[in-house]
């Protein structure tokens, strides 16, 4: 049975978004660089200290929805249809997420949040090292579905693999030719004729 959060976190909850989507708004309106954290503070109306208390560094900021991601990631491979493979599911997560924002006309805030970490150096870098954090839950949900008690090291290459594979198709232009190429080669191996 689950119960609703109580006051006292739903109250933090607030906090942390309106500060994360203050930092957000103006990271778009002007570049991470060019924007403080007095700057943020003020925005979403607290304290500098406590920006700090619900993100430790400027990085997290834009980052809020870390645990969304990690659970996306692991719904699309337990959740996904008789029949359908590991890599099936997470390809077709990938492309609603990455292919489907290039195309969704609701998307323009996402497609500027997105341009931001890509013309951000600082921003890219965590971004890749957060995705990467989710290496074990992903890896833990390939071994329970495919019959395997704990993670084994194809599951683990596999999943690495996997969370690199979007690291790269947001680094390239072609997202789509990304994604189907990767998962070609994951699922069929590397060979010269590509």
């Amino acid at each position: 049975m689950t119960t609703e959060p109580g006051r006292r976190e739903r109250k933090k909850a607030a906090t942390r978004k309106a500060i994360s989507d203050a930092a957000t708004m103006l990271f778009v309106e002007r570049g991470f660089d060019d924007v403080s954290i007095r700057e943020i503070a003020d925005a979403a109306d607290v304290s500098p200290t406590t920006v700090f208390a619900h993100f430790p560094q400027k990085e997290a900021l834009v980052f809020d929805e870390d645990d969304a991601q990690r659970d996306l990631l692991v719904s699309a491979v337990r959740d996904r249809a008789p029949g359908t493979s590991v890599s099936e599911a997470l390809r077709d997560l990938y492309r609603r997420e990455l292919i489907g924002l290039a195309f969704d006309p609701t998307g323009e805030n996402r497609r500027q949040f997105m341009k931001l970490i890509t013309e951000t150096p600082a921003l890219q870098d965590y971004a890749s090292r957060m995705w990467l954090r989710h290496e074990d839950a992903l890896a833990q949900a390939i071994a329970e579905t495919t019959g395997r008690d704990e993670p084994d090291a194809d599951v683990r290459v596999y999943a690495r693999m996997v969370l690199q594979l979007q690291i790269l198709a947001f680094e390239h232009d072609d997202a789509a030719a990304t994604i189907e190429a990767g998962f070609r080669i994951l699922d069929r191996g590397w060979h010269e004729e590509y």
